[in-house]
């Protein structure tokens, strides 16, 4: 078993989701909790709180980014086969509709070829607490 995600079974959602953002401070910005995380899916939430707000009192575009980012690398992490390694080249994102709740963001790497080696596409979609997706992102990772 990958082990981060024997961490993770090991450890629970709220355990591992602090143990993540120690060994990456930068995701602290945001709280995020997992609520799942498999090969081939990850899930994550944070909550609507004025520290993650733009000027318009929305959910800022870079907090949905950090997020994606965050569910994509970890998920990509106990996708790929033992002795792999990764690393993220490029996003593209669409903001879709305001974000004004708390957030749902999934990295679904299900159509995913992760014995692959070279670039993949990992989709990331966001949703708000009435299961309206608000954000979508495709980050491009670079598997060695």
């Amino acid at each position: 078993m990958n082990q981060t995600l024997g961490m993770y079974q090991q450890m629970g959602n709220e355990a591992f989701s602090k143990a993540v953002t120690n060994f990456a401070p930068y995701f602290s910005t945001i709280e995020p909790m997992f609520t799942e995380l498999r090969p081939g899916r990850a899930e994550v939430t944070f909550a609507n709180r004025r520290e993650v707000h733009n000027h318009i009192g929305t959910v800022h575009a870079i907090a949905l980014c950090n997020a994606a980012e965050l569910a994509a690398g970890t998920m990509t992490t106990v996708s790929i086969p033992d002795g792999r390694q990764w690393i993220p080249v490029g996003m593209t994102v669409q903001y879709l509709a305001k974000a004004k709740t708390d957030m749902r963001v999934v990295a679904d790497g299900s159509a995913v070829n992760w014995e692959h080696v070279g670039d993949v596409q990992v989709p990331v979609d966001a949703y708000d607490a009435e299961d309206r997706r608000v954000f979508t992102a495709t980050i491009t990772m670079n598997l060695k």
